[in-house]
């Protein structure tokens, strides 16, 4: 016999995530539907005011797809254990707080246990220095932290120790894809291993896509990347692209995903900018300052002799109360 609380099916979904918050949901039986009620079974002897039934269940083959389902930590610190991690190709990277950091390496094997995809788990301290290196430390699986991420047709070669790679814009550059016309010049000026161009060369026509960094790493990744996805018409570089661009053509595109201080580069792209362009420009920034900041852009612009009109959108969470930004500064 199984204890189980009775519940009825409109408060179904909100009671079995209540249960599952607390730990209490019983895993090894299968909910059933008995008229307008769920019989749900649990772990403990009640839960909340709802009726309890000691009845016969099926058995629940259960597969954990939560990996803090099976980490091996201590009861009281299992509320610590952080809800989201990067995957990039076959590793994860996962920010293990101080107070778990005891625990790093069964934390590693429960990804690995519930996550088939993932070969090695690192502990990531953090992006650090002028080439926005993650300092990784390998806590559990096998072999080392080079990797191939696929996205959007493309296979993308990295080492997130060696060289910057950001697997969460996935999305923004299947956008950006979408949006280059037949025979444009694009410029990327803060490039990486080149996951933009390559997507770009993929997926649309462009004429040419420079990619810059000042990595040395990045431009050896990114010639990689162009080569293992059969692209001829992305040129790497390795330098200060506020110095570069001037030995470049002038762009249809220009993209700047340097979120921290993007927008301290913006008067050099718009020099080297058609008018009618547009570069795409990510910014980290307190909620609440974005409008001015915006303007206080316009402005500085203007200053500079370039008419500038922004189209933005929330990209994503940074911390409570910052967010990234996706910014079009569309050049009139």
């Amino acid at each position: 016999m199984t204890r189980c609380i009775r519940v009825p099916k409109r408060e179904g979904e909100t009671a079995r995530s209540a249960l599952v918050a607390e730990n209490m949901l019983d895993l090894d039986a299968k909910i059933r539907s008995e008229g307008d009620f769920l019989i749900i079974p649990i772990r403990g002897e009640s839960f909340r005011d709802y009726e309890t039934v000691d009845t016969e269940t099926e058995v629940q083959e259960h597969h954990p797809s939560d990996y803090r389902e099976v980490a091996e930590v201590p009861e009281n610190l299992k509320g610590l254990l952080p809800s989201s991690f990067d995957v990039v190709g076959d590793i994860a990277m996962i920010k293990v707080p101080d107070e778990l950091i005891d625990y790093k390496q069964p934390i590693g094997d429960a990804l690995i246990r519930v996550n088939k995809n993932i070969r090695a788990v690192f502990h990531d301290y953090g992006v650090k220095g002028d080439f926005r290196i993650r300092e990784l430390e390998k806590i559990a699986g096998e072999g080392g932290s080079e990797t191939i991420h696929k996205e959007f047709g493309v296979k993308l070669y990295t080492d997130p120790c060696k060289v910057y790679f950001n697997p969460r814009l996935s999305s923004e550059r299947s956008r950006i894809a979408s949006l280059v016309k037949d025979g444009e010049i694009v410029i990327d000026m803060f490039a990486g291993v080149a996951p933009f161009g390559t997507v770009i060369c993929r997926n649309a026509n462009p004429k040419i896509v420079y990619s810059i960094d000042l990595n040395p790493a990045a431009e050896e990744y990114a010639k990689l990347n162009a080569e293992k996805n059969h692209i001829s018409n992305l040129i790497t570089m390795t330098g200060d692209s506020s110095k570069v661009v001037y030995d470049l053509p002038m762009a249809d595109r220009v993209i700047m995903n340097l979120p921290q201080i993007a927008d301290r580069f913006l008067g050099f792209a718009m020099d080297r900018m058609n008018n009618g362009a547009v570069a795409h420009m990510y910014k980290i920034i307190e909620r609440a300052e974005f409008p001015s900041f915006c303007k206080n852009l316009e402005e500085e612009m203007k200053a500079k002799g370039f008419d500038i009109r922004i189209d933005s959108s929330e990209l994503k969470t940074y911390s409570p109360t910052m967010s990234v930004y996706s910014m079009d500064i569309h050049k009139d």
